[in-house]
């Protein structure tokens, strides 16, 4: 296996995995689940617009509903880019604005009241967003800071406690558990299934909410490292904008990238590293395919393994006080 790794061990032949994901999603949807269509939430992202066009493959364009799900932090090119690939395949969507949702169950004011904690005057007018310290410059625990920004565009960064990060974490949480009741709710209503769209990267290392952006139906990608998804993108004809957007998390008040706030690196890298863990492949081979060195492939394996471990509960089912049995 290690003789054969080199940059193109990601490579895919696209057709040939459209169309067995195409058979897979209808034998899923039409046959094991018993609906008629699929439902997807539209977040003008590499994941979601790839999922959406697999559908229409899959099912034609009728029979896939699109839903935006902006709040007041979204960035303004998430739900534009959502349209635009909605428009290219042209399938009906919705717009559901879920910030009165948000606002009313106490997402933002709790946000809020935990950033104050360690920064008072932190108000309306400020954004913020959670980042944290890069794998490869990390010398003990990957701490996560919070980066906030005032009215006027002062920029600072400050450590958290605990228990304000635990805050902030849960608070935001509501944001991707809020979108998938809806995308549930239409579901329900036209009898159809609900397509997760995460990536092997994103499932396997945690990077999802439980019973949030977590749970669906049916995962059409999730078996893709994050390159492999860009490939059928291409091959799919996704709108270049799309395809050349970087991936981010769209979730806090300021522009923030992925491996600014969970992953060790950029995409490619921690794609090459991850299929380095899962096939055995030693350091030194990764480095030189990666452009690391080899203790920095070794940080990033660590990592990959710290976050699996901590990836299990979200993965986990509910757990019954005893063994369930057909009686």
């Amino acid at each position: 296996m290690t003789s054969r790794f080199g940059k193109d061990v990601l490579a895919l032949d696209a057709a040939a995995e459209v169309d067995r994901i195409v058979a897979s999603v209808r034998e899923q949807v039409l046959v094991t689940l018993r609906r008629r269509g699929v439902v997807v939430g539209l977040s003008g992202g590499i994941d979601s617009s790839v999922v959406a066009s697999l559908c229409v493959a899959a099912f034609g364009k009728d029979k896939v509903f699109g839903i935006f799900m902006p709040e007041r932090d979204s960035s303004g090119d998430s739900l534009r880019l959502g349209r635009v690939i909605a428009g290219q395949l042209g399938i009906d969507t919705i717009a559901e604005d879920i910030a009165p949702a948000l606002d009313a169950i106490g997402a933002y004011s709790r946000q809020m009241e935990a950033i104050r904690t360690v920064v008072p005057d932190y108000g309306e007018g400020w954004k913020c967003k959670l980042v944290l310290t890069s794998v490869l410059e990390s010398k003990g625990l990957n701490i996560t800071r919070l980066t906030v920004q005032d009215p006027e565009g002062k920029i600072d960064t400050v450590r958290l406690s605990g228990a304000a990060y635990l805050q902030i974490v849960a608070a935001t949480n509501y944001k991707q558990r809020i979108r998938k009741m809806t995308e549930y709710y239409h579901a329900d209503r036209l009898g159809y299934a609900v397509a997760g769209t995460p990536n092997r990267l994103e499932y396997d290392q945690g990077f999802f909410v439980k019973q949030g952006d977590g749970i669906a139906d049916l995962m059409p990608i999730v078996h893709l490292y994050k390159t492999q998804v860009y490939q059928l993108a291409e091959y799919l004809g996704v709108d270049g904008e799309i395809r050349r957007r970087p991936p981010t998390t769209d979730t806090f008040s300021m522009a923030q990238s992925q491996e600014e706030f969970y992953f060790a690196l950029p995409y490619h890298q921690t794609d090459l590293c991850l299929y380095g863990v899962n096939h055995g492949i030693c350091a030194d081979d990764v480095a030189d395919v990666a452009g690391l060195s080899p203790d920095e492939v070794q940080k990033v394996f660590k990592d990959i393994e710290a976050k699996r471990r901590a990836a299990r509960y979200l993965h986990a089912l509910p757990l019954p006080s005893v063994p369930m049995t057909v009686d």
